[in-house]
């Protein structure tokens, strides 16, 4: 039977070959910067992902971890021990001009704007919409990319019922929030687990009754979808019109062995989600197939994957042994390993320095601490092409770019 992933490739394959390549300027019109946090050090780097070249360093209040807007024009750095999140510009900017598409590139910098809260965790965004949820807050902020951009870090307070260890998601005009187990008895330092989410409107109003989630964790956006880990299995989210949001459990069901989803990634060119399934599996979640879950056995324990936005067909694994294994999420098996660091054991504390990785245009960078070094690597060959030493311990990191025409 064809599978759902079988058909999307067709039919994106044939999209594509109506579509007109960008035009580009002479000098290819494409730019890459890699944003990358120190392990111990509070400090954030922006690199040129080709030249290798420092464009700015950015002293922040403590250890940083990193996301990147939807759009690409701002990078998160959320401290969450200093409960505070820096937002910085990257400098680049895309704009879409239905043949072709415009990229405006300047330096990047470090914005005004300060969010504050205690304990943040999670940022979200979707479209302008920017959701920071604070675990011992109660509360998550929903700000706009834009103001941000401008100087403006105030916004619009959510309820989030008690301080957990959550997340809210925007969604069209309402807002996907988890829910704390309240009557779950918690030691005094410790948070409740969660339980299941609900739908609330911009003004906090909740549509609907709480969809059962239990231990919610992870979360991702794919096309129009929007996925959660839970217990039970993958909660999807749809578009629901004047109604809200429909809330729908993908239970795992006796094919999968004991384990859970608890990290997501979701595809951009194809609708499908990647999880991880315990430590030492993946599993390609496609909502609208006869077979919801596809189970990849790993050789080794996960330490971080990324999916390839420009090329849909493909995802990266790097595992504790040090491979790095191409994922065709087609066919759902692995197609290609190679080893590009040392062994990195899962052992050990859960913030030990490891490596992480992010898609630059036709390259993945691979922070490698131990060795105070950014790998590039070639995704269809999975061999190094060169390598970006970066002072200290490099350990979070996102990339944001792409082409366009420059006027």
């Amino acid at each position: 039977m064809r599978t759902h992933f079988t058909r999307l490739m067709r039919n994106a394959a044939f999209v594509g070959a109506l579509i007109p390549f960008p035009v580009l300027a002479d000098d290819g019109g494409e730019t890459w910067r890699l944003f990358v946090a120190d392990h111990t050090l509070p400090v954030v780097r922006a690199i040129d992902a080709r030249s290798g070249a420092e464009l700015g360093r950015y002293d922040l209040k403590g250890y940083a971890a990193l996301s990147a807007s939807d759009s690409g024009r701002t990078v998160f750095a959320v401290q969450g021990d200093a409960g505070t999140v820096n937002v910085l510009s990257t400098g680049i900017a895309l704009s879409d001009h239905g043949e072709h598409r415009d990229i405006e590139v300047s330096d990047p910098k470090l914005l005004p704007a300060t969010i504050s809260g205690a304990k943040p965790g999670h940022v979200v965004t979707h479209g302008d919409d920017v959701v920071v949820f604070y675990d011992r807050g109660g509360k998550a902020d929903l700000l706009a990319e834009t103001a941000l951009l401008d100087g403006n870090g105030q916004g619009t307070v959510i309820d989030t019922t008690a301080p957990h260890h959550g997340v809210a998601v925007p969604m069209g005009s309402n807002i996907l929030v988890s829910v704390p187990n309240m009557a779950a008895e918690v030691k005094p330092d410790e948070l409740p687990p969660r339980l299941g989410l609900r739908v609330v409107d911009r003004d906090g109003k909740q549509r609907g009754d709480v969809a059962t989630c239990t231990g919610l964790h992870g979360e991702a956006v794919s096309a129009r979808l929007v996925a959660f880990g839970c217990a039970e299995g993958v909660l999807i989210a749809r578009p629901g019109g004047l109604d809200g949001p429909k809330l729908e459990m993908l239970a795992y069901g006796s094919n999968l062995p004991e384990g859970k989803v608890s990290t997501l990634l979701g595809g951009k060119s194809m609708q499908f989600f990647l999880g991880n399934y315990g430590e030492d599996k993946v599993v390609l979640i496609d909502p609208d197939s006869d077979t919801l879950y596809r189970l990849i056995e790993l050789p080794t324990r996960r330490v971080d994957f990324v999916l390839d936005p420009a090329d849909a067909r493909h995802g990266y694994i790097l595992t504790e042994d040090g491979k790095l294994h191409q994922l065709d999420v087609v066919k759902g098996e692995i197609t290609g390993s190679e080893t590009i660091t040392e062994p990195y054991s899962k052992d050990g504390h859960w913030r030990d320095p490891r490596p992480r990785l992010a898609m630059a245009g036709d390259t993945i960078a691979v922070t490698d601490p131990r060795h105070s070094l950014v790998r590039i690597i070639d995704p269809e060959t999975l061999t190094e092409k060169r390598t970006i030493p970066v002072e200290g311990q490099p350990f979070s990191i996102v990339a944001v770019g792409g082409s366009g025409q420059r006027h």
